[in-house]
């Protein structure tokens, strides 16, 4: 056994290409680090009109700290997901693995 991590798909070793999307506000956007698509959704979802806890939840999911345990969910539940409420309207926030065979 060795400490690398692996998808539950498609056993590509962590950091794998990941896709990134908030629905209704970005389309699903392929990234080829965990890091940089953690940022582009703090980014996405600073931008968004999300209450102060909304904000506070989603800056602890998704920083930099976190990585490594985002990464760990995604190895072992295929991807992460998380709810953002636009006024009373839920927002699904999706990281998922990307098909590493598709072009970025």
């Amino acid at each position: 056994m060795t400490d690398t991590l692996h998808t539950a798909t498609s056993n590509v070793p962590y950091p794998f290409p990941v896709i990134a999307e908030v629905r209704g506000v970005t389309t699903p956007a392929r990234f080829s680090r965990l890091p940089e698509a953690m940022a582009a959704l703090l980014k996405t979802l600073s931008a968004l009109p999300l209450s102060p806890d909304q904000q506070v939840y989603f800056a602890e999911l998704f920083g930099p700290p976190a990585v490594q345990a985002i990464g760990h969910r995604l190895a072992t539940h295929g991807e992460v997901r998380a709810l953002a409420f636009l006024d009373l309207t839920p927002t699904v926030v999706r990281l998922y693995p990307a098909d590493p065979g598709a072009p970025q």
